[in-house]
């Protein structure tokens, strides 16, 4: 356990050295700003909570923004030290690759979570400053959101260490990340939907729509935080939500082992290949 700690802490200070690193946080701490200010703006005639509104812009930001982060971050970790020689150096210590793999994870994972927590609190913050009331619910949906995004962060970051072990370029790498990226948040909710389209008003069973919003990381993120509480009446997860029946636990647990299956398999790949 030393050992990962020493590893993540190496990769936490490179982080902050790192201007691009920087320059992300602030970027997500001026959109969140925007989307704070600008989101929440007509909610005093309609009687919205400010917050719940607030919820529903981040959240679709973070599905935008938070996997490429984790993306960029993490796809050259692993092939990106073989190609500098550092990877080499690192193995001459007494440490194993698991735990390579491990530290740098949880280095990477740290980052994101920084970025997250300092960009988004910014907003609340700001919010709390406009002399907005905030019932208690609203303060625990938008923690869970904040939490939620970091755990995203994190399936994305595992599935950039799998590409990462894949991969034998860091070019090749960069370009699969950016095609997984374009996959998960683009390209297969608009084939879900042609094939919503396609299916002209007839019921898909409950069961195989659960199965193919599983399937997707930043779909079991949208009905996660926007499928529930004052933030479900605000987006269209609602009634989704309610259709699938998938509960909080189940949703948590679907992310949590997309975050594990990856990084497992990137660890064993990487235990395995020749260097």
């Amino acid at each position: 356990m030393r050992n990962v700690l020493t590893i993540a802490g190496k990769e936490i200070q490179e982080g902050t050295r790192n201007r691009w690193v920087l320059a992300t946080t602030l970027l997500m701490a001026a959109l969140a700003l925007t989307l704070a200010f600008l989101g929440s703006a007509p909610t005093g005639t309609v009687g919205v909570n400010k917050l719940d509104v607030v919820i529903v812009s981040l959240s679709s930001l973070t599905i935008f923004l938070v996997p490429l982060i984790a993306l960029l971050l993490s796809h050259d970790a692993i092939v990106g030290e073989m190609e500098r020689g550092t990877m080499l150096l690192l193995l001459s210590y007494p440490i194993g690759r698991r735990e390579i793999v491990l530290g740098k994870f949880l280095g990477h994972l740290a980052i994101l979570a920084f970025a997250t927590l300092f960009g988004y609190g910014v907003a609340a913050i700001a919010l709390m400053a406009t002399g907005s009331e905030i019932g208690p619910e609203s303060w625990r949906a938008f923690a869970s959101m904040i939490a939620s995004s970091v755990l995203l962060g994190a399936v994305f970051a595992a599935i950039g260490y799998l590409t990462s072990a894949l991969a034998s370029e860091r070019s090749t790498a960069g370009g699969i990340a950016i095609g997984i990226w374009l996959f998960f948040v683009l390209i297969y909710d608009m084939a879900l939907l042609g094939g919503l389209v396609a299916a002209q008003g007839q019921t898909i069973p409950a069961g195989v729509l659960n199965a193919f919003l599983l399937a997707n990381p930043t779909d079991v993120y949208r009905l996660l935080n926007l499928g529930s509480g004052g933030a479900s009446t605000l987006s269209a997860m609602g009634g989704v939500a309610q259709y699938t029946g998938l509960s909080s636990p189940v949703l948590l647990a679907a992310l949590g082992l997309w975050a594990l299956a990856p990084l497992g398999f990137a660890t064993v790949i990487f235990s395995r290949r020749e260097l």
